[in-house]
Protein backbone atom coordinates (compact mmCIF):
# COMPACT_ATOMS: atom_id res chain seq x y z
CA UNK A 1 0.00 0.00 0.00
CA UNK A 2 1.28 3.45 -0.93
CA UNK A 3 1.33 5.94 1.93
CA UNK A 4 0.24 9.44 0.89
CA UNK A 5 1.59 12.54 2.63
CA UNK A 6 -1.17 14.95 3.63
CA UNK A 7 1.16 16.94 5.91
CA UNK A 8 2.95 18.46 2.92
CA UNK A 9 2.38 22.21 2.56
CA UNK A 10 1.76 23.13 -1.08
CA UNK A 11 2.11 26.73 -2.25
CA UNK A 12 -1.03 27.40 -4.32
CA UNK A 13 -0.20 31.01 -5.17
CA UNK A 14 0.03 31.72 -8.88
CA UNK A 15 -2.30 28.84 -9.79
CA UNK A 16 -5.52 30.89 -10.14
CA UNK A 17 -6.80 29.26 -6.95
CA UNK A 18 -10.01 30.95 -5.79
CA UNK A 19 -9.05 30.15 -2.19
CA UNK A 20 -5.99 32.43 -2.53
CA UNK A 21 -6.76 34.87 -5.33
CA UNK A 22 -10.31 35.47 -4.12
CA UNK A 23 -9.33 36.71 -0.65
CA UNK A 24 -9.25 40.42 -1.57
CA UNK A 25 -12.52 40.19 -3.49
CA UNK A 26 -14.44 38.27 -0.81
CA UNK A 27 -12.84 39.43 2.44
CA UNK A 28 -11.24 42.74 1.48
CA UNK A 29 -7.72 41.70 2.43
CA UNK A 30 -5.14 39.11 1.44
CA UNK A 31 -3.18 38.60 4.70
CA UNK A 32 -5.43 35.73 5.79
CA UNK A 33 -5.04 32.00 6.25
CA UNK A 34 -7.57 30.66 3.70
CA UNK A 35 -9.87 28.14 5.39
CA UNK A 36 -13.04 28.92 3.50
CA UNK A 37 -13.93 27.68 -0.01
CA UNK A 38 -14.52 23.92 -0.06
CA UNK A 39 -11.50 22.48 -1.80
CA UNK A 40 -8.57 20.63 -0.28
CA UNK A 41 -4.96 21.75 0.13
CA UNK A 42 -3.78 18.19 -0.56
CA UNK A 43 -2.04 16.93 -3.70
CA UNK A 44 -4.45 14.83 -5.74
CA UNK A 45 -3.91 11.14 -6.27
CA UNK A 46 -0.96 10.76 -8.69
CA UNK A 47 -2.93 8.30 -10.83
CA UNK A 48 -5.23 11.20 -11.82
CA UNK A 49 -2.44 13.54 -12.88
CA UNK A 50 -0.68 10.67 -14.65
CA UNK A 51 -3.78 9.94 -16.73
CA UNK A 52 -4.20 13.62 -17.63
CA UNK A 53 -0.52 14.01 -18.47
CA UNK A 54 -0.52 10.93 -20.67
CA UNK A 55 -3.45 12.16 -22.73
CA UNK A 56 -2.08 15.71 -23.03
CA UNK A 57 1.15 14.35 -24.47
CA UNK A 58 -0.80 13.38 -27.59
CA UNK A 59 -0.31 16.11 -30.21
CA UNK A 60 -4.00 16.38 -31.16
CA UNK A 61 -6.67 17.76 -28.84
CA UNK A 62 -9.68 17.53 -31.10
CA UNK A 63 -13.36 16.98 -30.44
CA UNK A 64 -13.86 14.13 -28.01
CA UNK A 65 -16.60 12.11 -26.42
CA UNK A 66 -16.54 9.99 -23.27
CA UNK A 67 -15.84 6.32 -23.80
CA UNK A 68 -17.72 3.45 -22.21
CA UNK A 69 -15.05 3.25 -19.51
CA UNK A 70 -16.00 6.69 -18.18
CA UNK A 71 -19.65 5.78 -17.64
CA UNK A 72 -18.74 2.38 -16.22
CA UNK A 73 -16.37 3.96 -13.70
CA UNK A 74 -19.26 6.00 -12.23
CA UNK A 75 -21.58 2.97 -12.20
CA UNK A 76 -18.97 0.73 -10.57
CA UNK A 77 -18.03 3.39 -7.99
CA UNK A 78 -21.60 3.89 -6.80
CA UNK A 79 -22.21 0.17 -6.56
CA UNK A 80 -18.92 -0.47 -4.77
CA UNK A 81 -18.99 2.47 -2.33
CA UNK A 82 -22.72 2.96 -1.77
CA UNK A 83 -24.42 -0.26 -2.91
CA UNK A 84 -26.38 1.90 -5.34
CA UNK A 85 -27.13 0.55 -8.79
CA UNK A 86 -27.28 2.84 -11.82
CA UNK A 87 -28.20 1.85 -15.38
CA UNK A 88 -26.30 3.58 -18.17
CA UNK A 89 -29.42 5.28 -19.58
CA UNK A 90 -30.14 6.80 -16.17
CA UNK A 91 -26.80 8.60 -16.13
CA UNK A 92 -25.93 11.96 -17.69
CA UNK A 93 -22.89 14.27 -17.58
CA UNK A 94 -23.40 17.78 -16.18
CA UNK A 95 -20.84 20.62 -16.07
CA UNK A 96 -20.87 21.03 -12.27
CA UNK A 97 -23.38 20.28 -9.52
CA UNK A 98 -24.53 23.91 -9.12
CA UNK A 99 -25.03 24.09 -12.87
CA UNK A 100 -27.00 20.85 -12.60
CA UNK A 101 -29.29 22.45 -10.04
CA UNK A 102 -29.67 25.49 -12.30
CA UNK A 103 -30.49 23.32 -15.31
CA UNK A 104 -33.13 21.43 -13.34
CA UNK A 105 -34.62 24.68 -12.03
CA UNK A 106 -34.83 26.11 -15.54
CA UNK A 107 -36.30 22.96 -17.09
CA UNK A 108 -38.80 21.84 -14.44
CA UNK A 109 -40.00 25.23 -13.11
CA UNK A 110 -41.09 28.60 -14.46
CA UNK A 111 -40.56 32.19 -13.30
CA UNK A 112 -42.61 32.85 -10.20
CA UNK A 113 -42.69 29.19 -9.15
CA UNK A 114 -41.68 28.29 -5.60
CA UNK A 115 -38.60 26.18 -4.81
CA UNK A 116 -38.00 24.88 -1.28
CA UNK A 117 -34.63 24.88 0.50
CA UNK A 118 -33.55 23.97 4.04
CA UNK A 119 -31.31 26.64 5.59
CA UNK A 120 -28.70 27.01 6.85
CA UNK A 121 -27.64 25.55 3.53
CA UNK A 122 -25.12 25.94 0.71
CA UNK A 123 -25.45 29.48 -0.65
CA UNK A 124 -26.10 28.70 -4.36
CA UNK A 125 -29.31 26.89 -3.45
CA UNK A 126 -30.79 30.33 -2.82
CA UNK A 127 -28.93 32.37 -5.44
CA UNK A 128 -29.71 29.95 -8.28
CA UNK A 129 -33.41 29.96 -7.40
CA UNK A 130 -33.75 33.71 -6.91
CA UNK A 131 -31.42 34.58 -9.77
CA UNK A 132 -33.67 32.67 -12.15
CA UNK A 133 -36.79 34.49 -11.01
CA UNK A 134 -38.18 31.75 -8.77
CA UNK A 135 -39.36 32.20 -5.19
CA UNK A 136 -37.51 30.62 -2.28
CA UNK A 137 -39.60 28.78 0.31
CA UNK A 138 -37.70 27.99 3.51
CA UNK A 139 -38.00 24.87 5.64
CA UNK A 140 -35.25 25.63 8.20
CA UNK A 141 -33.46 22.84 10.03
CA UNK A 142 -34.15 22.45 13.73
CA UNK A 143 -31.27 22.92 16.18
CA UNK A 144 -31.42 21.99 19.87
CA UNK A 145 -27.98 23.36 20.71
CA UNK A 146 -26.37 19.98 20.10
CA UNK A 147 -27.82 18.44 16.96
CA UNK A 148 -29.61 19.48 13.80
CA UNK A 149 -32.65 17.61 12.52
CA UNK A 150 -35.01 18.06 9.60
CA UNK A 151 -38.36 19.70 10.42
CA UNK A 152 -40.58 17.19 8.64
CA UNK A 153 -43.80 18.62 10.03
CA UNK A 154 -42.66 22.06 8.88
CA UNK A 155 -41.85 20.56 5.48
CA UNK A 156 -45.33 19.11 5.20
CA UNK A 157 -46.89 22.46 6.06
CA UNK A 158 -44.63 24.42 3.69
CA UNK A 159 -45.38 22.07 0.81
CA UNK A 160 -49.12 22.26 1.47
CA UNK A 161 -49.13 26.07 1.76
CA UNK A 162 -46.69 27.10 -0.98
CA UNK A 163 -46.98 24.15 -3.37
CA UNK A 164 -43.33 24.30 -4.49
CA UNK A 165 -42.55 22.81 -7.87
CA UNK A 166 -39.16 21.69 -6.59
CA UNK A 167 -37.21 21.00 -3.42
CA UNK A 168 -33.41 21.21 -3.43
CA UNK A 169 -32.12 18.69 -0.91
CA UNK A 170 -28.56 18.65 0.46
CA UNK A 171 -27.58 15.05 1.27
CA UNK A 172 -25.16 15.06 3.11
CA UNK A 173 -26.02 18.55 4.27
CA UNK A 174 -23.60 21.45 3.77
CA UNK A 175 -22.56 23.23 6.02
CA UNK A 176 -23.69 21.00 8.89
CA UNK A 177 -22.26 17.70 7.64
CA UNK A 178 -25.36 15.58 8.33
CA UNK A 179 -26.03 12.38 6.43
CA UNK A 180 -29.81 12.17 6.54
CA UNK A 181 -31.06 8.77 7.67
CA UNK A 182 -33.14 6.50 5.46
CA UNK A 183 -36.37 7.14 7.33
CA UNK A 184 -36.03 10.93 7.04
CA UNK A 185 -35.27 10.74 3.33
CA UNK A 186 -38.20 8.37 2.74
CA UNK A 187 -40.53 10.79 4.52
CA UNK A 188 -39.25 13.66 2.37
CA UNK A 189 -39.98 11.55 -0.70
CA UNK A 190 -43.46 10.70 0.52
CA UNK A 191 -44.36 14.31 1.29
CA UNK A 192 -43.02 15.61 -2.02
CA UNK A 193 -44.44 12.77 -4.14
CA UNK A 194 -47.91 13.42 -2.76
CA UNK A 195 -47.62 17.11 -3.65
CA UNK A 196 -46.00 16.56 -7.07
CA UNK A 197 -42.80 18.30 -5.96
CA UNK A 198 -39.60 17.25 -7.73
CA UNK A 199 -36.63 16.68 -5.40
CA UNK A 200 -33.16 17.61 -6.67
CA UNK A 201 -30.66 15.97 -4.32
CA UNK A 202 -27.14 17.43 -4.17
CA UNK A 203 -24.95 14.51 -3.06
CA UNK A 204 -21.53 15.95 -3.86
CA UNK A 205 -20.30 15.20 -0.31
CA UNK A 206 -21.66 11.64 -0.36
CA UNK A 207 -18.26 10.02 -0.90
CA UNK A 208 -16.81 11.84 2.11
CA UNK A 209 -18.44 9.82 4.88
CA UNK A 210 -16.63 9.81 8.22
CA UNK A 211 -16.02 7.33 11.02
CA UNK A 212 -17.52 4.32 9.27
CA UNK A 213 -20.84 5.90 8.29
CA UNK A 214 -22.45 4.98 5.00
CA UNK A 215 -23.89 7.36 2.43
CA UNK A 216 -27.59 6.91 1.68
CA UNK A 217 -28.48 8.11 -1.83
CA UNK A 218 -31.90 9.73 -1.96
CA UNK A 219 -32.93 7.60 -4.93
CA UNK A 220 -32.24 4.42 -2.95
CA UNK A 221 -34.75 4.96 -0.15
CA UNK A 222 -38.13 4.31 -1.78
CA UNK A 223 -40.22 3.97 -4.93
CA UNK A 224 -41.53 7.50 -4.29
CA UNK A 225 -38.00 8.90 -4.25
CA UNK A 226 -37.20 7.26 -7.58
CA UNK A 227 -40.39 8.68 -9.12
CA UNK A 228 -39.61 12.32 -8.26
CA UNK A 229 -35.84 12.39 -7.67
CA UNK A 230 -32.96 13.96 -9.58
CA UNK A 231 -29.62 13.03 -8.00
CA UNK A 232 -26.40 15.00 -8.53
CA UNK A 233 -22.90 13.73 -7.80
CA UNK A 234 -19.29 14.43 -8.69
CA UNK A 235 -15.70 13.37 -8.05
CA UNK A 236 -14.70 17.00 -7.46
CA UNK A 237 -14.94 17.23 -3.65
CA UNK A 238 -14.05 13.56 -3.25
CA UNK A 239 -10.73 13.71 -5.10
CA UNK A 240 -9.97 17.46 -4.98
CA UNK A 241 -10.50 17.98 -8.72
CA UNK A 242 -13.22 20.70 -8.94
CA UNK A 243 -11.08 22.50 -11.53
CA UNK A 244 -11.81 19.66 -13.98
CA UNK A 245 -15.58 20.38 -13.77
CA UNK A 246 -16.77 16.80 -13.97
CA UNK A 247 -20.17 16.00 -12.47
CA UNK A 248 -23.05 13.68 -13.24
CA UNK A 249 -26.77 13.28 -12.80
CA UNK A 250 -29.02 10.26 -12.22
CA UNK A 251 -32.76 10.20 -12.94
CA UNK A 252 -34.49 6.84 -12.45
CA UNK A 253 -38.01 7.69 -13.63
CA UNK A 254 -38.13 7.56 -17.47
CA UNK A 255 -41.11 9.92 -17.54
CA UNK A 256 -39.03 12.50 -15.69
CA UNK A 257 -35.79 11.65 -17.43
CA UNK A 258 -36.31 11.27 -21.16
CA UNK A 259 -37.52 14.74 -22.14
CA UNK A 260 -35.16 16.37 -19.63
CA UNK A 261 -32.13 14.49 -20.94
CA UNK A 262 -33.19 15.29 -24.52
CA UNK A 263 -33.31 18.99 -23.62
CA UNK A 264 -29.84 18.75 -22.09
CA UNK A 265 -28.55 16.98 -25.19
CA UNK A 266 -29.92 19.32 -27.84
CA UNK A 267 -28.53 22.30 -25.93
CA UNK A 268 -25.21 20.48 -25.41
CA UNK A 269 -25.40 20.99 -21.66
CA UNK A 270 -24.42 17.34 -21.26
CA UNK A 271 -21.25 17.52 -23.37
CA UNK A 272 -18.08 17.05 -21.29
CA UNK A 273 -14.67 18.41 -22.15
CA UNK A 274 -11.76 16.03 -22.57
CA UNK A 275 -10.03 16.46 -19.20
CA UNK A 276 -13.33 16.11 -17.28
CA UNK A 277 -13.87 12.50 -18.27
CA UNK A 278 -10.20 11.47 -18.14
CA UNK A 279 -9.76 12.83 -14.62
CA UNK A 280 -13.03 11.39 -13.33
CA UNK A 281 -12.42 7.93 -14.76
CA UNK A 282 -8.91 7.79 -13.30
CA UNK A 283 -10.20 8.94 -9.93
CA UNK A 284 -13.03 6.43 -9.70
CA UNK A 285 -10.92 3.53 -10.96
CA UNK A 286 -7.64 4.25 -9.17
CA UNK A 287 -8.21 6.77 -6.37
CA UNK A 288 -9.89 4.71 -3.66
CA UNK A 289 -6.75 4.09 -1.59
CA UNK A 290 -5.92 7.81 -1.70
CA UNK A 291 -9.47 8.70 -0.64
CA UNK A 292 -9.51 6.32 2.32
CA UNK A 293 -6.23 7.74 3.61
CA UNK A 294 -7.42 11.30 3.07
CA UNK A 295 -10.62 10.66 5.03
CA UNK A 296 -8.62 9.18 7.91
CA UNK A 297 -6.48 12.33 7.94
CA UNK A 298 -9.62 14.52 7.96
CA UNK A 299 -11.09 12.49 10.82
CA UNK A 300 -7.93 13.13 12.82
CA UNK A 301 -8.16 16.83 11.96
CA UNK A 302 -11.70 16.89 13.35
CA UNK A 303 -10.49 15.28 16.58
CA UNK A 304 -7.65 17.79 16.71
CA UNK A 305 -10.00 20.80 16.34
CA UNK A 306 -12.43 19.44 18.92
CA UNK A 307 -9.67 18.78 21.44
CA UNK A 308 -8.02 22.16 20.86
CA UNK A 309 -11.26 24.09 21.24
CA UNK A 310 -12.28 22.15 24.36
CA UNK A 311 -8.93 22.93 26.01
CA UNK A 312 -8.25 26.43 24.74
CA UNK A 313 -11.44 28.02 23.38
CA UNK A 314 -14.35 26.33 25.15
CA UNK A 315 -16.59 29.24 24.12
CA UNK A 316 -16.47 27.93 20.54
CA UNK A 317 -18.42 24.74 19.99
CA UNK A 318 -17.69 22.30 17.18
CA UNK A 319 -20.69 20.65 15.54
CA UNK A 320 -19.26 17.22 14.77
CA UNK A 321 -19.87 16.30 11.12
CA UNK A 322 -20.89 12.91 9.78
CA UNK A 323 -19.45 13.72 6.36
CA UNK A 324 -17.05 16.06 4.55
CA UNK A 325 -14.07 18.21 5.54
CA UNK A 326 -16.12 21.22 6.65
CA UNK A 327 -16.76 22.10 10.29
CA UNK A 328 -19.71 24.19 11.48
CA UNK A 329 -18.52 26.28 14.44
CA UNK A 330 -20.87 27.78 17.02
CA UNK A 331 -19.56 31.13 18.33
CA UNK A 332 -22.71 32.15 20.20
CA UNK A 333 -21.21 31.71 23.67
CA UNK A 334 -18.91 34.62 22.89
CA UNK A 335 -22.02 36.84 22.89
CA UNK A 336 -20.93 38.72 19.79
CA UNK A 337 -23.03 39.85 16.86
CA UNK A 338 -22.19 38.38 13.45
CA UNK A 339 -20.18 41.42 12.38
CA UNK A 340 -18.10 41.15 15.56
CA UNK A 341 -17.53 37.43 14.96
CA UNK A 342 -16.23 38.12 11.47
CA UNK A 343 -14.10 41.02 12.74
CA UNK A 344 -12.62 38.64 15.31
CA UNK A 345 -11.78 36.11 12.61
CA UNK A 346 -10.54 38.51 9.95
CA UNK A 347 -9.00 41.45 11.77
CA UNK A 348 -7.68 39.77 14.91
CA UNK A 349 -7.05 36.13 14.00
CA UNK A 350 -6.34 36.79 10.30
CA UNK A 351 -8.39 33.78 9.27
CA UNK A 352 -10.71 33.46 6.28
CA UNK A 353 -13.73 31.35 7.28
CA UNK A 354 -17.15 31.42 5.67
CA UNK A 355 -19.61 33.75 7.40
CA UNK A 356 -22.45 31.65 8.80
CA UNK A 357 -25.08 34.04 7.50
CA UNK A 358 -24.12 33.33 3.88
CA UNK A 359 -25.95 30.03 4.44
CA UNK A 360 -29.08 31.87 5.59
CA UNK A 361 -30.25 33.92 8.54
CA UNK A 362 -30.16 30.73 10.60
CA UNK A 363 -26.35 30.85 10.37
CA UNK A 364 -26.07 33.90 12.62
CA UNK A 365 -23.57 33.12 15.37
CA UNK A 366 -21.78 30.51 13.26
CA UNK A 367 -18.92 30.20 10.77
CA UNK A 368 -17.75 27.37 8.51
CA UNK A 369 -14.17 26.11 8.79
CA UNK A 370 -12.45 24.06 6.06
CA UNK A 371 -10.14 21.54 7.75
CA UNK A 372 -8.92 19.96 4.51
CA UNK A 373 -5.43 21.29 5.08
CA UNK A 374 -2.17 20.08 6.68
CA UNK A 375 -2.45 19.83 10.45
CA UNK A 376 0.33 22.31 11.11
CA UNK A 377 -1.63 24.95 9.17
CA UNK A 378 -4.72 24.09 11.19
CA UNK A 379 -2.76 24.22 14.45
CA UNK A 380 -1.39 27.68 13.68
CA UNK A 381 -4.83 28.91 12.67
CA UNK A 382 -6.44 27.66 15.86
CA UNK A 383 -3.69 29.20 17.96
CA UNK A 384 -4.34 32.54 16.25
CA UNK A 385 -8.05 32.16 16.93
CA UNK A 386 -7.44 31.34 20.60
CA UNK A 387 -5.24 34.42 21.00
CA UNK A 388 -7.86 36.58 19.29
CA UNK A 389 -10.63 35.29 21.56
CA UNK A 390 -8.50 35.83 24.66
CA UNK A 391 -7.62 39.36 23.58
CA UNK A 392 -11.25 40.14 22.81
CA UNK A 393 -12.40 38.86 26.20
CA UNK A 394 -9.76 40.94 28.00
CA UNK A 395 -10.86 44.06 26.12
CA UNK A 396 -14.50 43.35 26.99
CA UNK A 397 -13.64 43.04 30.66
Amino acid sequence: MHKYNFDCIIDRSGTSAVKIDGLDRVFGRHDLTPLWIADLDFAVCPRITEALSKRLQHPVLGYSEPGAGYWQSIIDWNLRRHNFGIAREELCFIPGVVKGIALAVNYFTREGDSVLIQPPVYTPFRTVVEGNGRKVVENPLLFDGENYTMDLEGLRKAVAEHKPKMMVLCNPHNPIGIQWDRETLAEVASICREAGTIVVSDEIHGDLMLHGRKHIPFLSVSKEAREIGVMLGAPSKTFNIPGLVSSWMVVKNPELREKFYHWLEVNEFNAPVLISTIGAEAAYNNGEEWLDQMLEYVENNIDFVEDFCARNIPEIKVIRPQASFLLWLDFRNLHLCQREIMDLLLDKAHLALNDGTMFGAQGAGFARLNIGTPRCVLANALQSLACAVKSNCCQSN
